[in-house]
C-alpha cells in the first residue's frame, strides 16, 4: 500500500484548516456581530459550496486559475505560482470548497456567546480585539473544534474539485479520494476497499468525537 496519497491528503488538510481558520474567524465574526446590507448576499456566496456540484466549482477555478486568465496569469508573473495542477492550486481550490465547513459553525458559535459577557467587556473599556481574544473565542470552544475538525475532515473527502484543478498527478496532486478512483478503475477492488476503510473509519471517528465533545460541553453547561 503507497502511504503518499494519504501524507499529500493530510498535508492539504491541514494547511487548508489553517489558512481557513485566519480567514474564517473575521469573517465570521462580520457576519455575526456587523449586520450590512449585503450580508445576506455574502452568506449565500460562502455556502454555495453546501450544494454547488464539485465539478462546476472545479472547472470555474480551473478557468480562473489558468495561466491564461488574468488570475492565474497575476499569481504566476508576480509571485512565480502556477494554481494549475499543483498543490498551491489544490490549497486554494479547497479553501474555497470547505469555506462552508468553517465560517458557519464559527459563526453559530459567535451567535452562541452570551451578549452579556460582551457588553461587560467592552464597559470595563477592552478593545474589540482584546474582548475577541480573551472573552468571546474562549466562550466558544465548541464551535471552534466543530469548525476545525469538520473543515479537516471535509478536505480530506474532496475528490471533484480537486481532480478538476490538481489533477491526477503521482506524488504531487493525487489525494486518497483520487487514489481510490484509480484503483477501481483498474479493477484493483482489494486495495480500493483498505483505502475506503481508512477513510471509513476516519469519518465515523471524527463526527463521533464531535458529538461527544458537543455532549459533554453541553452536560457541563447545564450544571453551571
Amino acid at each position: 500500500m503507497d502511504f503518499t496519497p494519504f501524507w499529500i491528503t493530510i498535508k492539504l488538510a491541514g494547511i487548508t484548516t489553517l489558512a481557513l481558520f485566519i480567514i474564517g474567524v473575521p469573517l465570521a465574526y462580520w457576519l455575526a456581530f456587523k449586520p450590512k446590507k449585503y450580508k445576506v448576499m455574502l452568506e449565500a456566496v460562502v455556502a454555495m459550496p453546501l450544494i454547488l456540484p464539485p465539478t462546476v466549482l472545479g472547472f470555474y477555478l480551473l478557468v480562473f486559475f489558468s495561466p491564461e486568465n488574468f488570475l492565474g496569469a497575476f499569481f504566476e508573473e508576480y509571485f512565480n505560482l502556477r494554481l494549475v495542477f499543483t498543490f498551491e492550486g489544490l490549497v486554494v481550490a479547497s479553501i474555497f470548497y470547505s469555506m462552508p465547513f468553517m465560517v458557519q459553525p464559527l459563526q453559530s458559535g459567535f451567535r452562541s456567546v452570551p451578549e452579556t459577557l460582551v457588553e461587560a467587556a467592552y464597559s470595563l473599556g477592552k478593545s474589540t480585539w482584546h474582548t475577541l481574544v480573551r472573552v468571546i473565542l474562549p466562550n466558544m470552544s465548541g464551535a471552534i473544534l466543530s469548525a476545525g475538525v469538520l473543515t479537516f475532515a471535509h478536505t480530506i473527502g474532496e475528490f471533484g474539485v480537486v481532480l478538476m484543478v490538481g489533477g491526477n498527478i503521482p506524488g504531487m496532486t493525487q489525494v486518497i479520494s483520487i487514489s481510490i478512483y484509480d484503483e477501481v478503475e483498474a479493477m484493483n477492488y482489494g486495495l480500493a476497499n483498505r483505502y475506503s476503510l481508512i477513510l471509513l473509519i476516519f469519518s465515523f471517528l471524527t463526527l463521533f468525537l464531535i458529538y461527544l465533545f458537543n455532549y459533554k460541553n453541553r452536560k457541563s453547561l447545564s450544571f453551571l
